[in-house]
């Protein structure tokens, strides 16, 4: 049972891994056995979160790549593949959001947050794959959302790129699946990272912020999420556990897509 999970040897790249999320993600990968790979925009952010894999005494190989540019990902995979290993594991976690009612969103605004969330993991998912296919498979994860299944107020360029990315997983899945290529999809709840940590900071007469309020009383285990839970979840679709699972989207959510919520009182 401990080999099914086991990742050793295994090349894992986990794009803008620097923090939060996918450092959490890739510091599972490499406690399974994994080597990490990842990118960033810049590199300052590349440093810092070199430097913070060191500090948990994790040998990571980082490289400076914006994801949105077909060019670049295609010279990040040609590199990685020359210096580290052909990549067995792709999770496409870089992205981003802007809360911005939808009728004062500018088109240019929307289409940042669509090249980032959406096209820039097809460019990766596209730069991986033929090498995947001549290794003769390999793991492809990209990092859904709730928003990949509901609407919110602010976010419809996030909802629309995330719902775009839960059916580019199931085209993946349907398309390469033949090549022993998994394609799933991770969406994460809410999550306490430091973006989110001003939404749960305590008011100044001790309440809880109210986003932190309804976030609670949303989610049936009455919590956010921690980096950490999306460990085992990841380490599942990155290993032979998952070798028969291929174009699903796992929510780890604490129930939040399940539940109606709390009746008013």
């Amino acid at each position: 049972m401990e080999n099914m999970f086991n990742l050793k040897g295994k090349v894992a790249l986990i794009t803008g891994a620097s923090y939060g999320i996918g450092f959490a993600i890739a510091k599972a990968f490499a406690q399974a056995g994994a080597t990490i790979v990842f990118n960033d925009i810049k590199q300052e952010f590349v440093d810092k979160g070199l430097a913070s894999y060191e500090a948990e005494g994790i040998k990571a190989h980082g490289y400076v790549c914006d994801v949105t540019d077909e060019d670049a990902v295609n010279a990040l995979v040609a590199t990685v593949e020359k210096e580290v290993g052909v990549i067995d594991i792709l999770v496409n976690n870089a992205g981003i959001i802007k809360r911005i009612p939808m009728h004062e969103m500018t088109a240019a605004e929307f289409r940042q947050v669509i090249d980032v969330d959406l096209n820039a993991p097809f460019i990766c998912a596209k730069a991986v794959i033929p090498s995947m296919i001549k290794k003769g498979g390999g793991k492809i994860i990209n990092i859904c959302s709730m928003m990949s299944e509901l609407g919110r107020e602010t976010v419809s360029a996030y909802a629309a790129a995330k719902g775009g990315l839960k059916m580019l997983t199931r085209n993946i899945a349907s398309e390469y699946g033949e090549y022993n290529i998994q394609c799933n999809g991770i969406g994460p709840g809410y999550i306490a990272t430091p973006q989110t940590a001003p939404l749960r900071e305590r008011q100044a007469d001790g309440s809880r912020h109210p986003f932190d309020s309804f976030i609670i009383a949303k989610t049936p285990a009455a919590r956010w999420g921690n980096p950490e839970d999306l460990a085992g979840p990841a380490v599942f679709l990155a290993s032979e556990a998952s070798n028969f699972v291929n174009g699903h989207v796992l929510y780890v959510d604490g129930g939040i897509l399940a539940y109606i919520g709390k009746q008013p009182k």
